[in-house]
């Protein structure tokens, strides 16, 4: 068994704004986990904004290497409960070793993901295509170079409605808006009865996670769904999320890989919940694995590597409107860079 780790600064087409800050470059690890003559990889971005750091998450998965190694014929479900102990508090690392154990695991059986699940590929939901927050101007040139079926506006400006009603003059695409919860639940109810008519078809973290009153009156006054993002990490939120969203977004590095978050998209179909499976800024190595999930879902935010000016890996790809799956078991991912 061998681990090798590859740090990326992955350059994204464009500057890209949401709420919290701007960054024109996303760092990012890819974890190979190689046993047998097979590798696997993983990967995870290191997201400052949630205290992530590549060295972090290279220090972590180091600190686990010999479990890894003494168990790497167990399943990714048995090695994630090995290792989760000793990487709760890094869940972007193990997030990154599960992708990977995952991959490995596949390449082991000769099968990909989604049949090893159990799954097909049928009636897949379209990915959307991030906007971010800029000026009307700019976001509409985005628009213009990249045509798209189905846009997710990041927005949380005291304008958002006057900026939607621009961006309708220019395109018929459905709109999901997230307002990365910097909206009150005054301006949320308000504003979903506008943007309703604008053709938006979800508001996607409207409040605080911590605004919980204020989740349950726009939960009973919303003309528009509401989908959890910040208020759904971990597996015991999804419950939570129950009584105030009607779906909820999963994102992989933040719930600690796609053991749980198998889990969690089981849990909130069984209340009755939307399920979307999101994605940070990553090369193609996270979306190939976010990829296998498609038939478990209603949403998909997999346009991570869609994003970016030069990917460093080969896989699941998005063009045309669809998902295209590689001839390849595991995930299907490949790094094509190595720094």
């Amino acid at each position: 068994m061998q681990l090798n780790y590859y740090p990326f600064e992955l350059e994204l087409k464009n500057t890209f704004t949401i709420s919290h800050g701007s960054r024109d470059f996303q760092p990012s690890l890819i974890v190979a986990l190689s046993d047998g003559g097979y590798t696997g990889y993983g990967e995870a971005a290191a997201t400052s904004y949630y205290g992530v750091s590549v060295d972090k998450m290279i220090a972590s998965i180091k600190g686990v290497e010999k479990i890894v190694a003494e168990n790497i014929q167990l399943s990714p479900e048995e090695l994630w409960e090995l290792t989760f102990p000793h990487l709760k508090n890094d869940p972007f690392a193990q997030c990154a070793l599960d992708i990977a154990m995952h991959d490995l695991h596949g390449k082991r059986n000769e099968l990909p993901l989604y049949k090893m699940w159990g799954l097909k590929l049928e009636d897949l939901p379209l990915t959307n295509y991030t906007i971010g927050i800029d000026s009307v101007e700019m976001m509409i040139q985005k628009m213009k170079e990249f045509p798209w079926a189905l846009y997710k506006i990041k927005l949380g400006t005291d304008h958002d409605v006057e900026i939607v009603k621009e961006l309708r003059k220019h395109t018929d695409a459905i709109f999901r808006l997230d307002a990365n919860a910097a909206w009150t639940a005054s301006q949320a109810i308000e504003n979903s009865y506008k943007l309703k008519d604008l053709g938006v078809e979800f508001l996607e973290q409207p409040l605080h996670p911590e605004d919980i009153e204020g989740m349950k009156k726009l939960y009973k006054e919303s003309a528009l769904p509401l989908i959890a993002d910040e208020s759904c990490i971990v597996e015991e939120d999804v419950k939570k999320c129950a009584s105030y969203f009607h779906g909820v977004n999963i994102k992989l590095t933040k719930c600690t890989g796609l053991t749980p978050g198998k889990r969690m998209v089981k849990q909130a179909r069984e209340l009755g919940l939307k399920v979307m499976v999101g994605c940070m800024t990553e090369s193609t190595v996270g979306i190939s694995a976010i990829a296998h999930l498609l038939p478990l879902l209603d949403y998909v935010d997999m346009d991570g590597a869609m994003l970016l000016k030069s990917d460093v890996a080969d896989g699941v790809k998005v063009y045309d409107e669809k998902v295209h799956f590689p001839e390849c078991n595991g995930t299907g991912a490949k790094l094509i860079k190595f720094e």
